[in-house]
């Protein structure tokens, strides 16, 4: 069963896993049949990751109301639901299904308000743009994939987008044509012209329209600008994944302020005093160099209210301290907040568990052979990396010794001339007839 989505970044074929999700096909088949998707915009594009699609109206608008399944009896036209009650349906979630290549279709779901356990889906569904993308295993409910249009993904990876995913020119579902429906349709479903013009609703979410021909000598400010956001999102996402921020689009606090061009000999108690007047200090900080620890000239205040904050700005503007006049701004910095994030997520696990998260008295680590300090910490086994030549040197001398010991007499050897096993049992003593005789008199004496 498959079904054709004809978008403005190209045409996208997709099969249907009918006998593994046989309601979320059958959902997705009606409203591709009632041309529900026609003119839905493509929003929520993540990079190698998804992009989502299925809301008609777009989430961005104040008249969208999320989308509606096809039992909730939806118009093609208005793309409003007759039967609110049933606009939500619930998936199949299928655990032999992954979200492991690229192109996997499910739809996008949300954790019912009646049963935590079960998850609910409407009209929208995504497809992803990675391989493996784990995350959305046991989320979304997966109903097909993607057969053709590879091409069409990939402009969509591409696509300039803003800090909520929208693209800055629309991707817009333009039509969809179903290639194969074993479903009989829902009572009371009403089809749709073949091609439906769009609504109202649909062309006040219109920003720079997928037809519209871009100038290629675009204003080269708002390229440079372009260019800027989507290296700051890559930038904050790297941070997110290494574990620096809690999350790609954390915001500066909004009750800290930032202050400048202080005099190297104002202290932290002198700017404290100083804007304590305006409400309560949570803390004030000069910043200073380590080593040294002569002041940079600048500093940061948090207050306790965002009120207070923004007083202390309109008030201290250009105020004179200590002979030099300051600037105050507020602060784009999220260091602090991340660093109270680091702080209380060690807390919590890694020092709970163990390991490097955190616990101030575990032992550094190196890979390689340090000084002589850490030698001493360690012994002398710490040997990661060593000298082939000093490893052999050390095997010979502690072979030595056992040598010596076993070549104190000369070897033994037979009538033929070869070496005989003076360890061998029975034959210990067959070279010294006289003593065997003597040790046997002594015996029978003592008998005697």
């Amino acid at each position: 069963m498959s079904v054709l989505l004809e978008t403005s970044a190209g045409d996208i074929t997709i099969d249907l896993f009918v006998k593994d999700a046989p309601k979320c096909c059958e959902n997705f088949l009606k409203l591709c049949k009632i041309k529900y998707y026609n003119f839905s915009p493509v929003y929520d594009v993540q990079p190698n990751f998804s992009f989502r699609s299925g809301d008609p109206i777009g989430p961005d608008s104040k008249d969208s109301d999320g989308g509606s399944s096809i039992w909730g009896l939806p118009s093609g036209t208005s793309k409003r639901a007759t039967r609110p009650d049933r606009i939500v349906f619930k998936p199949e979630m299928s655990r032999k299904r992954k979200h492991g290549e690229r192109g996997t279709v499910s739809m996008a779901t949300t954790v019912s308000k009646v049963n935590p356990d079960d998850r609910l889906a409407g009209s929208q569904f995504l497809i992803t743009l990675g391989d493996n993308i784990e995350d959305l295993d046991g989320k979304a409910a997966i109903f097909g994939e993607v057969v053709e249009g590879f091409d069409a993904l990939e402009k969509i990876n591409t696509a300039f987008i803003d800090g909520k995913g929208r693209p800055l020119q629309d991707i817009r579902i333009l039509h969809t044509v179903v290639l194969d429906d074993p479903y009989d349709d829902p009572p009371g479903m009403l089809e749709a012209p073949a091609s439906p013009p769009p609504s109202v609703e649909q062309q006040a979410t219109v920003r720079i329209a997928y037809d519209e021909v871009l100038e290629e000598d675009a204003d080269p400010e708002k390229l440079e600008k372009l260019r800027r956001e989507r290296e700051a999102r890559a930038q904050a996402l790297t941070l997110e994944l290494i574990g620096d921020l809690p999350f790609a689009e954390v915001t500066p606090p909004e009750q800290i302020l930032f202050v400048c061009k202080l005099n190297p000999v104002t202290r932290d108690e002198d700017l404290e005093l100083i804007f304590s007047r305006f409400g309560k200090i949570l803390s004030c900080e000069v910043v200073r160099e380590k080593k040294s620890g002569d002041s940079l000239q600048y500093a940061f205040i948090e207050f306790a209210t965002k009120e207070d904050c923004e007083r202390a700005y309109f008030k201290m503007q250009g105020v004179l301290i200590d002979d030099h006049r300051i600037h105050v701004d507020f602060s784009q910095s999220v260091s602090k907040l991340s660093a109270d994030w680091r702080n209380s997520t060690n807390s919590k696990t890694a020092k709970s568990k163990g390991g490097f998260g955190g616990i101030d008295s575990l032992e550094r680590r190196q890979q390689y052979r340090s000084g002589d300090g850490d030698r001493r910490r360690r012994g002398d086994k710490y040997n990661y990396v060593f000298d082939e030549a000093e490893r052999d040197r050390k095997q010979r001398d502690a072979e030595k010794p056992r040598q010596r010991s076993r070549s104190r007499s000369p070897p033994r050897r037979d009538a033929g001339g070869r070496e005989r096993d003076r360890y061998e049992p029975g034959r210990r003593n067959e070279g010294n007839g006289r003593g065997r005789e003597r040790s046997r008199d002594r015996h029978a004496d003592r008998r005697s």
